[in-house]
């Protein structure tokens, strides 16, 4: 059977670099959201509270304008690999929402929404000081067109998705920070792609994109920079395709 994914223990932008033109459908991705030095000025007690808390790690604390540089060589190459009406999906922090629609639509992505992904059961933390935190953004664009893949079946989807934070089953070979639930990619996976499309997530982390994608019998390729992170992605994605008899 042929394979069905790659993953590269590498910087996303040289692996973006070595695929073709047009080879991408979709790119389901959670870049670093630039808020660690944000977070940390706020003397934030979280550090405390979770030993792999991001603003501690330092990947998220690079100066605003080398994270507007970065990301904007990101979006050059996503331009160039996703195929015309190919689809982005990018999580990002309410904060930087406007910056990163700036650097979309300087590289030919049309904008199409903003959306929240409601968390049901977040973390209370400091609920007594304060309102808790259970919501993210995620940003939706169609690469060279205004409309892409959307599989809903005649069903209204709204740009509100619930689910509950990951579970611990999907955290039994180790932790990532910001790890996102299967469900929720399974929901952009199976709206905006096809079987046997391919999927491309640059800033792979745990690799949930990539479970997600090959259990719904799409292609995906990974890339992530920390080996610590790229070997949990590895243990999670071998597992899922050996469960769906695939290389």
């Amino acid at each position: 059977m042929p394979k069905k994914y790659k993953l590269y223990n590498d910087d996303c932008i040289k692996v973006m670099q070595s695929l073709p033109d047009d080879s991408v459908d979709l790119i389901l991705t959670d870049p670093p959201y630039n808020i660690g030095k944000f977070m940390k000025k706020r003397q934030t007690n979280l550090n405390r509270m979770r030993e792999n808390f991001f603003v501690g790690a330092g990947w998220d604390n690079e100066d605003y304008t080398d994270w507007i540089s970065d990301m904007s060589r990101f979006f050059n190459e996503a331009h160039r690999v996703l195929k015309k009406k190919g689809t982005l999906i990018m999580f990002m922090s309410v904060l930087k929402v406007e910056s990163i629609i700036e650097l979309a639509q300087a590289t030919s992505f049309y904008y199409k929404t903003t959306g929240v992904w409601h968390k049901t059961n977040p973390m209370p933390r400091n609920m007594n000081l304060h309102f808790v935190n259970s919501n993210e953004s995620w940003l939706y664009f169609i690469n060279d067109g205004k409309t892409g893949t959307f599989n809903n079946n005649g069903k209204l989807e709204l740009d509100f998705i619930q689910t509950g934070v990951t579970p611990a089953g999907e955290k039994k070979y180790g932790k990532h920070p910001t790890q996102k639930p299967v469900a929720l990619m399974d929901h952009f996976v199976t709206i905006l792609s096809n079987p046997d499309d391919i999927v491309l997530d640059p800033f792979m982390g745990s690799g949930t994109a990539g479970v997600s994608a090959i259990s719904k019998n799409r292609k995906f390729i990974g890339a992530e920079i920390s080996k610590k992170y790229f070997d949990l992605s590895l243990k999670r994605i071998s597992e899922i395709s050996d469960l769906f008899n695939m290389e």
